[in-house]
């Protein structure tokens, strides 16, 4: 079982508030991610979770059990940090069995963890070699072995892709994924990249300054974001934010689109620009429309096909039927 529960939890530092009064569920077994800019709380949540930092106040229960005042090794939670935190002059076998090791743990139940998890991350190969011989991703799927052997009823990866290049981030990304289908155990990730925030997760929680902005499944959020702050930070590229005399057409203070429900055209269109940069990637290109009237660029997904060029007078047609519009508390108007 892993079914964590916040109740009113907060965190300070000094007379520094960084976590307001907070509540959060994270059911048995689902993916959460925690996602936000820098500075936004996720990585403190994270450890007020692990028991690395002590709450101000509130109360965190596992399992339905207070876990307040528990050390992070009574909690039964695994971390995986965003460095790898390996032992250089250990094999990949001795560094996944090193917690069983601590832990007095029989021999032959150590050898039956630590194979069964170099089976399910692909590491047999690879089971005698160091560190040092091994890649990046190879690296960090040794790291959430020494978790995995430790059964533990949660998992929490705080950033641990960071270190690693696109390439190996995309790959990273699906073994995670793949990993929690698996195990079928909770699983807490926190990252700043939205992206994987939407391709990983069950539950996304969007924290701003502490606070969770929004709860709720990754189309969830794509398709009735709750502000203007979750409109403009999920999605990749962002929502197009307007304001001014076409938003009031709409009868609100700011209206929202995804660049992938405007229309580009030579001809026809309400709104027209100058394409700026164009970015081709093959089955899409995104053109940045720049002297439009309505906001500094309007970024617009269209066929990889489309053949506008730098300077060239486009017209654009928005979908009325997913226009979102926000008012003057920035708050989604259903």
């Amino acid at each position: 079982m892993g079914r964590i529960t916040l109740d009113k939890v907060t965190k300070s530092f000094g007379e520094t508030e960084v976590i307001p009064p907070l509540d959060l569920t994270i059911e048995d077994g689902e993916f959460t991610v925690f996602v936000g800019p820098s500075g936004c709380g996720k990585s403190t949540l994270l450890r007020l979770i692990a028991g690395l930092e002590d709450t101000t106040s509130g109360q965190i229960r596992i399992d339905g059990n207070d876990a307040t005042q528990l050390p992070p090794a009574k909690r039964g939670l695994a971390m995986v940090f965003q460095s790898y935190a390996l032992y250089p002059h250990m094999s990949v076998r001795k560094n996944i069995a090193f917690p069983l090791k601590m832990a007095k743990m029989d021999q032959v139940e150590i050898d039956r963890r630590v194979d069964n998890a170099a089976s399910v991350l692909n590491l047999a190969d690879y089971i005698d070699r160091k560190p040092g011989q091994l890649s990046g991703g190879q690296r960090q799927r040794v790291a959430i072995g020494r978790a995995i052997v430790r059964e533990p009823s949660a998992f929490l990866f705080d950033e641990p892709l960071s270190n690693l290049d696109a390439a190996l981030r995309v790959g990273m990304r699906m073994e995670i994924s793949e990993l929690h289908k698996k195990l079928a155990t909770t699983m807490i990730y926190v990252t700043h990249d939205q992206v994987e925030a939407m391709t990983m997760a069950d539950k996304i929680v969007v924290l701003r300054a502490g606070n969770i902005e929004q709860v709720g499944s990754p189309l969830e959020l794509y398709r009735e974001p709750r502000n203007l702050f979750v409109a403009g930070f999920i999605g990749s590229p962002k929502m197009n934010l307007i304001d001014g005399a076409e938003a009031e057409k709409y009868g609100c203070h700011t209206i929202g689109v995804r660049p992938e429900h405007i229309e580009i055209s030579a001809s026809e269109g309400p709104w027209s620009g100058t394409v700026g940069v164009s970015e081709h990637l093959g089955s899409d290109t995104f053109f940045h429309i720049h002297d439009t009237g309505l906001a500094e660029t309007i970024t617009v997904r269209a066929d990889g096909e489309v053949g506008f060029k730098y300077g060239d007078r486009v017209h654009l047609t928005p979908r009325d039927d997913v226009i979102h519009r926000f008012g003057a508390d920035g708050l989604r108007i259903a």
